[in-house]
C-alpha cells in the first residue's frame, strides 16, 4: 500500500495553510503531523480524505496524488450514531458484520452439509472456513471485549442503549469502532484527549502493534515517542520530514537549524571576501580578469538560505507568589469524596511549602472530584481538610468558565480586575499573546487554547501560593506546554493538579497522590521513579509466586515433573503431526468431494485441537 501527495497545496479563501505538500504513507508506518495550533495539521487529515482540498504547489514538480492498493482510510470524527437505540455491544458488533456473515454462512452450509452433501457445498464450506480464520473470526471477540474493558466499559455497559450514555462516552464508543475496524490508514485527531493514564497505555501498545498505517495529530509527545517511527513538522506554511519518533525529531531539527545557520554564516563570509577582492581589484587592468572571476564564482554558488527561527511564538510570562504560607499548606485527614453521599474515595495526604503534588488515575475514580472539594465548590462527605495560615488559593478549571460568554477578552479581565489600569491590561494581555484586536475577540469566538491563556492570564495575576489546576494542558499545543512547564517549574508556591500528560508530570510533580484499585496511594517521588518502583514490585510479586512454588517442589517432584515434561512434549509433537497428514488429506479432490469422509476427518481434527490444546496447558503449568 502507498498513498503520495506530490507538490500539493491547501488554501481557505484568501489563506494559504500550506504551500508545498510532499507526503507519503507506506503499509505499516507510524507518522505523527507536529506544528503549532492553527498551523494546518487538521486540514492536512481532512485532504487525506478529500482530494478536492489540495491543489497545486509552489514546488517545480508536477501537482500528484497516488495511491497504489486503494488503501481503505478511518477518520476519528465527532460521531453521530444513526440509532442510539441500539446497545453498545450491538453498535460494536456491526465493525464485525464481514465475519458475522461469515458465521452464518458457515450455519447454513454446515446444515446443508448434514442434509445433502455436494462436492461444491464441501468446497464453499472450505473456502468460507479459510476466508472467516483469515479475517480474525477465531480472535474478534476476544478482541473487543479488552478494548471495552480499557475503555472503562463494563459487563452492563454492554446492555445499554447508547442514549443512556453520556457525549463523551459516545465519543470513545465511535473511536473504539474505528480502531477496531482496522482500515489500511487509521488517521487520529489527538486521540489522548480524555482518556487516562491507563488507557492511554493501551491505546501505545494497540497503536504500536497496528498491522497496517496509522497517521497522528498530537501534543503528547511521549504518546509519540513510543508509537511513530516518522514525524512531518508544519511550520511557516512548510512541511518538513523527519525520520525517528518525536525526540528524534527535536534532536534532528536542533542540529539541522545550527548546521544550516553555520553553513549560512560561512558562505556570507566567503561571498563577502570575494566581493571585496572584486570591488578591489575590477578597474586594475592587470587584475581585472581575476576580480570577475570571483564574481562568477559568487554567481554559481548554490546560495544557502538563512535558517528560520523556530516558531516558538507562546505567552511570556513569570509567577511569583506574593505572600509566604505557612510550612503545612494543605492537610486531609480521613476526607472522604464524592457526589450524594456516594463515596468515590477515602484521602489523607499533607502539602508542604513549595511541594508541586500530581493527582493521577483512571477516570471516575475521584482525580477532579477532590480538586472541587478542596476548593469549596463540592461539599466533602466526611473528615477534615485544614489549610494553613496565609494560604492563597487560584483554581483552574478544565471546564473553562467565564463571566460572560459574549464579553470580550478585554471586558472579561477588566470585570474581573476593574481597578486595573487599561494600558495595563493591554500589556497584560499581550503577555499571554492577545495583542491588537486579539482583545476584542468575543470569549464564545476564541479557540480551546485561547480561552486556556486567558484563564491562566486571570489566575496568575492574582499571584496565588497554591494553585489548584484541573487539566491544565488541554488544548495547549507543545510550545504552550513546554512554556507553562517553564512556569510551573520556576514557581516558587505550592500546586496540585489534575493531568494525564505523564511528560508534563514528570517534570512538574515532585510527588503523586495515585488513585488505583479503589485506594488512594500518596507517593513522594517522581512519576518515572513511581513507574520504576511499580515494575520492580510486579517483578518481585512474580518473582515470589515462581520461589515459592519451587520451595514446595521436592527434587523427586523435579525430576518427575522433567520426566511428564518430556513425555508431554513427544505427544505434542507426534499430535501436531497427525493434524498436518489429515489437513493434507482434506485438500486432496477425492477427499473433499466425499461428503462423509470430509466429516470423519473434520471430527478427528476437532479432537486433536481440543487434545492439543489440553496437553499445552498442562505443558505450561508444569513448566511454571
Amino acid at each position: 500500500m502507498e498513498y503520495k501527495i506530490i507538490n500539493g497545496s491547501i488554501t481557505y479563501g484568501p489563506t494559504t495553510i500550506l504551500e508545498q505538500i510532499n507526503f507519503e504513507i507506506k503499509n505499516n508506518d507510524k507518522i505523527a503531523i507536529v506544528g503549532r495550533n492553527g498551523s494546518g495539521k487538521t486540514s492536512l487529515l481532512k485532504s487525506l480524505i478529500d482530494n478536492d482540498l489540495l491543489e497545486t504547489g509552489i514546488g517545480d514538480e508536477k501537482f500528484q496524488i497516488i495511491k497504489i492498493g486503494k488503501p481503505t482510510i478511518g477518520y476519528q470524527t465527532q460521531h453521530v450514531f444513526s440509532d442510539l437505540t441500539e446497545t453498545l455491544l450491538n453498535e460494536i458488533l456491526k465493525v464485525y458484520s464481514p465475519i458475522l456473515k461469515l458465521e452464518n454462512k458457515l450455519k447454513i452450509l454446515e446444515k446443508q452439509l448434514e442434509e445433502n452433501a455436494t462436492s461444491k457445498t464441501v468446497e464453499d464450506y472450505i473456502n468460507t472456513l479459510e476466508t472467516y480464520k483469515i479475517l480474525g473470526g477465531y480472535s474478534y471477540k476476544s478482541e473487543y471485549e479488552q478494548a471495552l474493558l480499557k475503555f472503562g466499559f463494563s459487563e452492563d455497559d454492554k446492555k445499554k442503549k447508547l442514549s443512556q450514555f453520556s457525549g463523551g462516552q459516545q465519543t470513545k464508543i465511535a473511536f473504539l469502532k474505528l480502531l477496531l475496524s482496522k482500515p489500511d490508514i487509521l488517521l487520529l485527531d489527538e486521540p489522548t484527549n480524555h482518556l487516562d493514564i491507563t488507557t492511554i497505555e493501551w491505546l501505545e501498545k494497540y497503536l504500536s502493534n497496528y498491522p497496517k498505517a496509522v497517521v497522528i495529530v498530537s501534543h503528547d509527545r511521549m504518546f509519540l515517542d513510543k508509537i511513530v517511527n516518522k514525524v512531518y513538522e508544519i511550520e511557516y506554511a512548510s512541511l518538513t520530514k523527519y525520520k525517528g519518533n518525536y525526540s528524534s525529531f527535536e534532536q534532528q531539527k536542533k542540529e539541522n537549524y545550527e548546521k544550516q545557520q553555520i553553513d549560512y554564516e560561512y558562505q556570507q563570509k566567503e561571498i563577502k571576501r570575494l566581493q571585496s577582492i572584486a570591488d578591489r581589484f575590477r578597474y586594475k587592468p592587470s587584475k581585472a580578469k581575476m576580480a570577475m572571476s570571483k564574481l562568477k564564482k559568487i554567481e554559481q554558488m548554490t546560495k544557502i538560505s538563512k535558517p528560520l527561527k523556530y516558531d516558538l511564538k507562546t505567552f511570556n510570562t513569570t509567577l511569583k507568589a506574593k505572600t509566604e504560607s505557612s510550612n503545612i499548606v494543605l492537610s486531609t485527614k480521613d476526607l472522604e469524596i464524592g457526589y450524594n453521599n456516594q463515596v468515590l474515595a477515602k484521602v489523607n495526604f499533607e502539602l508542604y511549602k513549595g511541594q508541586k503534588l500530581a493527582i493521577i488515575g483512571d477516570n471516575g475514580k475521584g482525580k477532579s472530584t477532590l480538586i472541587k472539594t478542596l476548593m469549596g465548590t463540592l461539599p466533602k462527605i466526611s473528615g477534615k481538610v485544614s489549610y494553613g495560615f496565609n494560604v492563597k488559593i487560584a483554581y483552574f478549571d478544565q471546564q473553562l468558565e467565564f463571566i460572560n460568554e459574549k464579553n470580550t477578552v478585554y471586558e472579561e479581565y477588566f470585570q474581573t480586575f476593574p481597578n486595573e489600569d487599561p494600558l495595563q491590561i493591554r500589556k497584560t494581555l499581550g503577555c499571554f499573546m492577545f495583542t491588537g484586536d486579539d482583545v476584542f475577540k468575543q470569549i464564545e469566538n476564541l479557540s480551546g487554547g485561547e480561552k486556556v491563556r486567558l484563564a491562566l492570564c486571570k489566575i496568575l495575576k492574582t499571584s496565588p501560593n497554591l494553585l489548584l489546576l484541573d487539566e491544565p494542558t488541554n488544548h495547549l499545543d507543545i510550545i504552550g506546554k513546554e512554556s507553562l512547564e517553564d512556569l510551573l517549574v520556576n514557581y516558587n508556591g505550592s500546586i496540585i493538579f489534575v493531568s494525564h500528560d505523564r511528560y508534563f508530570i514528570n517534570k512538574i510533580a515532585d510527588s503523586l497522590l495515585v488513585f488505583e484499585n479503589n485506594k488512594v496511594i500518596y507517593f513522594k517521588d517522581k512519576y518515572e521513579k513511581y513507574l520504576s518502583t511499580k515494575k520492580e514490585t510486579i517483578e518481585e510479586q512474580e518473582t515470589n509466586k515462581t520461589s515459592s512454588k519451587k520451595e514446595t517442589t521436592s527434587p523427586s517432584t523435579k525430576t518427575k515433573n522433567n520426566s511428564l515434561i518430556r513425555k508431554i512434549e513427544k505427544e505434542i509433537d507426534q499430535k501436531e503431526k497427525k493434524k498436518k497428514e489429515i489437513e493434507m488429506m482434506m485438500l486432496d479432490e477425492n477427499v473433499y468431494n466425499d461428503y462423509k469422509k470430509m466429516n470423519e476427518l473434520q471430527q478427528i481434527l476437532s479432537k486433536i485441537d481440543n487434545e492439543l490444546e489440553e496437553k499445552l496447558l498442562e505443558w505450561e503449568k508444569l513448566c511454571s
